[in-house]
């Protein structure tokens, strides 16, 4: 429950939050006078100031030479992680881990990116590189379970349908629903730029506030607004809220905000820390009441996320009070016959771990939901279910993949149950979402037809079968349904939700990806689907293939955006086979002059070029070539009449291998 202390604000807002502490920001840099600063000073301003994307663009340009400095490219790697863009961040420890002054703390940051990115094969294999070079393999062990089990878990998904609010999420952070009749309480960040909204020194987004919104019939929120009244009192963060009784008491997570419990320092930065604690709010004649949880104690620890058992008789909530088994545990209190709350009891070793045990939330059979980072898991935090009570409990089971991801995924709440199926909510800042935490619905149920999707995986140079080591579902928000390998006869199946569109992405070391378009809607009984992936072969010097669909707007060479969703999947191939050399060539039609578009031409592969070392790819690696008309892939030259589509095909761009 604290705003956690690296030098540099990173992950989900609702972690942040965890385990604590709430910090505020009180010193910054020192000033460097009579000076005028570098480049790289610049960057470096940047990025202490948390400017991450401003500051990635410098550093791009100081990245872009022969020898690259180390540091360079590691705050490169660095701002893309604290960005929550995990891609580029990928490409950019993929460069790090190759510079000679490399230490092995980058194979452990890279193997976490890749976690983060759903590549679990790969982050295995840095991560025992690390254990390997430092001999510490138990600072990995976890990860390495994870890794292990993710894969699994990947590869045969639950039934698990969600969908992520748009119509309530925001660039933000909204996370922690809390249902109460036809409407949720949740919490989130408003808009900074809104009048009166104080800011966190952390994030610079504002304070925490706990919202409603209206729930439908399918679970979909909407209208989401800041809840008015006493909730909202407090000058630093509020949320999020749960209720006993169906709203009428209201339990409030909040930053305390009298005299800080300490003060933090790291390198140059020094930190104010508040911890958290439990208000209660009480309903009576028409005016709310409000009483601290006799068991605050903001000098000595944090109170937060309260959740009730079904008979609100229980009391569950996370803190980091002494007496726990990690940072932050799961504990319980029980009511009295006077209505009061009994003393805490830790919910013991088997619910708690040495790390974090946060979100706790009981469904209506009992089951405890909750979220830890402790135990061997896909992410960062995970959610899990135990059977049990007070201190007695099942072995906790983790709720695999997709309500797990590689990200943070919290705050599992079941609303309705029934043989049919279950229905509730869930918050993760998984990749895909609106902001940085979302919340998402989610149905669990037996589905009612069955479509199959069966696919091979082969080689496009000869046509024979091809294992390939990664081959990935995605729905069309680009998040990832299942991940698995095509087997030994390049074979390979899923099971695909009806009234859904998905892509299929093959990817083989030596080889570049290929994707396919695959669509449910309109199938209304059970069938098979069929898709075959063609991967080309990158490795012999001399050949040649085309990226296809790659068009430019008339008489430009600005790099469009569907442009650069083809020009990703090149930057992965260079990424992934790091000898690899090519020239990238650009050609024209033949309409208009040949020195016109010899010059076009050249430029188009220029930007091409530009698009790939801005994504992380050495310039050194790449020719940029114009060929403009002077090799034209059909009959249309000067004065032969063309159809559109002859001339469309002469417009191209192509890659040559030159070395790997």
């Amino acid at each position: 429950m604290k705003e956690n202390l690296p030098a540099k604000p990173c992950g989900s807002i609702a972690f942040k939050l965890l385990g604590g502490v709430a910090c505020l920001l009180s010193a910054i840099l020192p000033a460097v006078a009579q000076e005028q600063p570098s480049l790289r000073d610049r960057a470096d301003e940047l990025y202490h100031r948390y400017e991450y994307a401003n500051a990635a663009a410098v550093y791009v340009k100081l990245a872009d030479s022969r020898k690259p400095r180390l540091h360079d490219l590691e705050r490169l790697a660095e701002c893309y992680r604290l960005m929550n863009d995990y891609e580029s961040a990928e490409n950019w420890y993929a460069r790090v881990i190759q510079h000679a002054e490399s230490g092995a703390g980058n194979l452990l940051a890279y193997g976490e990116v890749l976690k983060a990115n759903g590549k679990y094969a790969e982050a295995k294999h840095q991560l025992e590189m690390y254990a390997d070079r430092t001999g510490d393999k138990d600072a990995v062990a976890l990860q390495l379970a994870g890794c292990d089990s993710a894969m699994r878990w990947m590869a045969h998904p639950t039934s698990h349908k969600l969908r992520n609010e748009r119509s309530v999420n925001t660039q933000y952070a909204e996370f922690s629903v809390f249902p109460v009749g036809d409407k949720v309480a949740y919490a989130g960040e408003p808009d900074p730029l809104m009048d009166g909204q104080s800011r966190s020194g952390r994030t610079g987004n504002a304070y925490l506030r706990v919202y409603t919104a209206d729930r439908g019939s399918d679970n979909g929120l909407k209208n989401g607004v800041v809840a008015e009244g006493h909730i909202n009192s407090g000058d630093y963060h509020v949320g999020p809220v749960a209720s006993p009784d169906g709203g009428r008491t209201l339990y409030v997570t909040r930053t305390h905000s009298g005299k800080p419990g300490g003060n933090e320092k790291e390198g140059k930065y020094r930190f104010r820390t508040h911890r958290l604690e439990l208000y209660i709010l009480t309903h009576t004649d028409g005016e709310w009441q409000s009483e601290p949880f006799a068991y605050n104690n903001v000098e000595a620890y944090s109170v937060g996320h309260a959740a009730f058992s079904p008979g609100g008789d229980t009391l569950y909530f996370a803190s980091d009070m002494p007496g726990g088994h990690g940072k932050t545990d799961i504990w319980y209190c029980v009511q009295q016959a006077d209505g009061s709350w009994g003393a805490p009891a830790n919910c013991g070793p088997v619910i708690n771990s040495a790390g974090d045990e946060l979100f706790p939330n009981v469904g209506p059979d009992g089951s405890l939901y909750y979220s830890s980072d402790g135990f061997a898991g896909m992410g960062g935090l995970d959610v899990f279910k135990a059977t049990g009570s007070g201190r007695a409990w099942d072995v906790p089971r983790n709720m695999r993949y997709p309500v797990n991801s590689a990200g943070d995924d919290f705050a599992y709440v079941v609303n309705f149950d029934s043989e049919a199926g279950i229905a509730g909510y869930l918050s993760s800042n998984r990749k895909g979402g609106v902001g940085n935490d979302d919340i998402y619905s989610f149905t669990f149920e037996k589905p009612k037809i069955i479509i199959i999707l069966k696919g091979t995986t082969s080689d496009k140079a000869t046509g024979e079968r091809l294992p390939v080591t990664a081959v990935t579902l995605y729905d069309g928000s680009r998040e990832i349904v299942a991940k698995k390998s095509s087997d030994g006869s390049g074979r390979f199946e899923f099971t695909l939700h009806p009234g859904q569109r998905y892509t299929v992405l093959g990817q083989k070391e030596g080889y570049h990806a290929d994707s396919a378009k695959v669509t449910t809607e309109g199938v209304t009984k059970s069938d098979t689907l069929e898709v075959a992936l063609l991967l080309a072969p990158v490795f012999k010097p001399g050949d040649t293939f085309e990226l296809e669909d790659i068009y430019y707007d008339f008489d430009k060479h600005d790099i469009r955006p569907d442009a650069a969703v083809i020009l990703d999947e090149l930057v992965r191939t260079m990424r992934d086979n790091p000898t690899l050399k090519i020239e990238l060539s650009s050609h024209t039609d033949s309409r208009g002059s040949a020195a016109y578009n010899m010059a076009l031409s050249q430029r188009r592969a220029q930007s091409a070029v530009d698009y790939l070392v801005g994504r992380g790819i050495a310039r050194d690696r790449m020719v940029a070539k114009g060929y403009g008309e002077t090799r034209l892939v059909n009959r249309c030259a000067d004065g032969v009449p063309c159809s559109v589509a002859e001339h469309q095909a002469n417009r191209r761009t192509e890659v040559t291998v030159m070395a790997y």
